[in-house]
């Protein structure tokens, strides 16, 4: 993309008093205020002020969540890309800290991961006595003409960074060589680094005992969709939800051009990881988000073995209106966290994303509603005036003979956006032509769908977050993902819609949800 090379995060954001009292100095006020800017995202992580895209580094350590993420210290535009950084305890709510990694010499820091090093392979590792872990950081140093994969590490928590000296730790001479995922592959007992050669659309492994020196493994690729570069490499084991005694490995890559609604897209692949090479069982390219907006997505290292779940985030943007969001004083926002599971579906074994059950405790007023025609349930939902920016709209759908059944949100005289099931092609989809400001880039407006199983007794399941400026779409249980980018600029009515026939309400529960701003 001329003048820019991208790089590979949510909900409530509750900062520090001391951090705010230095940000008032820039205008910045406080959290509540903060809450009442246009636009500003209720309960998805945002910067307090200047430009965010990908999220970086996603760790558990010491209790905390930690949300690296691409960051413009300087302004509303990309640029000097520095790492900034939150930490949560629950994902939930996230606490800003410092800037972790800047721009330094030339160099910019660009997408990576961050890993706990249980037993100092690094030699790093200044722990006290019965604890000889730290926090190692793999990221991209990028300039001009050249990208190469250095590290930094923390004895602190996080809190301060010190680079490696003997930086860079693998160095190709190429200009699009990024964003490495590092894990620990228990079978070998080794590091594993996932990085790409983006525009030769290659995914290249690497391995180490050391997190230091490093030994080229194998590439994977060209593969699936090739239609701009790779980006934000991502590899981990599932198991099959409905098969625990089978596991696969899962290969995420994202694509800027070339994703499946234009501009941004990730892709994914399911195989097998030998400790040297992926190989892909599939001969078709799977797409984890048929939204237009989810993009550079990276999964948490280190989730404690009682916890078990393999949870990710990715950035709520595409590279075709990012800068032009209309926004301020920040631009940039970041998915709600979701869990990954696999599961065997008619066309094979799938991805399947599903929110975290964190984000149950931001729900306030409910309203639930079980067994109602279309227009009955309307005439409740206006009974209880139940309107609002934010809500969690949770509801089973029985199609009945409806062509196309689904709702209406942030419905104004002039303005709605439409989530709803297209029951002849058998999809969900989102359509954001009439949401508001849909004008401000020329490729947002639009109506983007997903593939949606009908079962035989036609009964559908849609779990909908919808936030001052975005909405989030997962169908059936996770099986089909779509997320979204909103402006609207009034009216906040909620109606549900029926075409082609009638459908009922089999079972409906909404919530407004809570922000950590008020």
């Amino acid at each position: 993309m001329p003048g820019r090379v991208s790089s590979c995060a949510t909900v409530c954001i509750a900062l520090s008093a001391a951090l705010f009292s230095a940000l008032a100095i820039d205008g910045i006020r406080s959290p509540k205020e903060m809450g009442q800017q246009a636009y500003r995202p209720q309960f998805h992580f945002t910067p307090a002020q200047n430009w965010m895209n990908d999220p970086n580094g996603t760790v558990y350590y010491k209790g905390e969540y930690h949300l690296f993420y691409q960051y413009n210290p300087f302004g509303l535009d990309w640029g000097h890309m520095s790492w900034g950084h939150a930490v949560s305890r629950d994902l939930v709510h996230w606490n800003d800290l410092p800037i972790a990694l800047t721009e330094e010499n030339g160099i910019m820091i660009f997408s990576g991961s961050v890993v706990v090093d249980w037993h100092s392979s690094s030699g790093l590792c200044r722990g006290r006595q019965g604890d000889s872990s730290c926090l190692v950081a793999i990221y991209t140093g990028h300039s001009e003409h050249l990208q190469t994969q250095n590290i930094a590490y923390s004895n602190d928590q996080g809190r301060t960074w010190t680079k490696y000296p003997g930086n860079p730790v693998i160095d190709l001479h190429l200009a699009g060589f990024r964003d490495p995922k590092v894990f620990w592959h228990a079978a070998t007992k080794k590091w594993v680094m996932v990085t790409v050669l983006a525009n030769q659309h290659k995914v290249r492994l690497f391995d180490s005992s050391d997190l230091v020196h490093w030994s080229a493994l194998s590439d994977f690729g060209p593969a699936g969709a090739i239609g701009g570069a790779w980006e934000c490499p991502d590899l981990f084991p599932l198991t099959v939800e409905d098969n625990p005694r089978e596991s696969k490995w899962v290969l995420s890559i994202n694509i800027f051009p070339g994703g499946l609604t234009g501009g941004s897209g990730n892709q994914y692949f399911i195989g097998d990881f030998d400790g040297t090479r992926f190989s892909s069982e599939q001969d078709q390219t799977l797409w984890a988000d048929y939204g237009r907006d989810f993009y550079a997505s990276t999964s948490f290292s280190d989730i404690p073995q009682s916890d078990g779940r393999r949870l990710w985030i990715g950035w709520l943007n595409n590279w075709e209106y990012a800068p032009k969001a209309p926004t301020t004083p920040w631009r940039g926002t970041q998915s709600i966290p979701r869990e990954l599971r696999l599961r065997t579906l008619p066309d094979g074994i799938r991805l399947v994303q599903l929110p975290i059950m964190e984000l149950q405790k931001l729900r306030k007023r409910h309203t639930h509603l079980e067994g109602q025609s279309v227009e009955c349930a309307n005439r409740q939902l206006q009974k209880n005036q139940l309107h609002g920016e934010t809500l969690e709209i949770l509801a089973e759908i029985d199609l009945g003979g409806a062509r196309e059944i689904g709702f209406k949100l942030r419905k104004g005289a002039h303005q709605e956006t439409s989530v709803g099931v297209d029951v002849g092609r058998a999809q969900v989809f989102v359509d954001r032509t009439q949401s508001g400001n849909v004008s401000f880039a020329e490729h947002f407006s639009g109506r983007h769908s997903g593939p949606m199983t009908i079962p035989r007794e036609r009964v559908v399941q849609l779990h909908i977050f919808l936030d001052r400026s975005s909405i989030e779409v997962f169908g059936n249980n996770g099986e089909t993902v779509l997320s979204e980018l909103l402006f609207p600029q009034a009216g906040d009515a909620l109606e549900l819609y029926s075409k082609g026939g009638r459908g009922r309400v089999r079972k409906l529960d909404v919530w407004t949800l809570d922000s950590s701003y008020d």
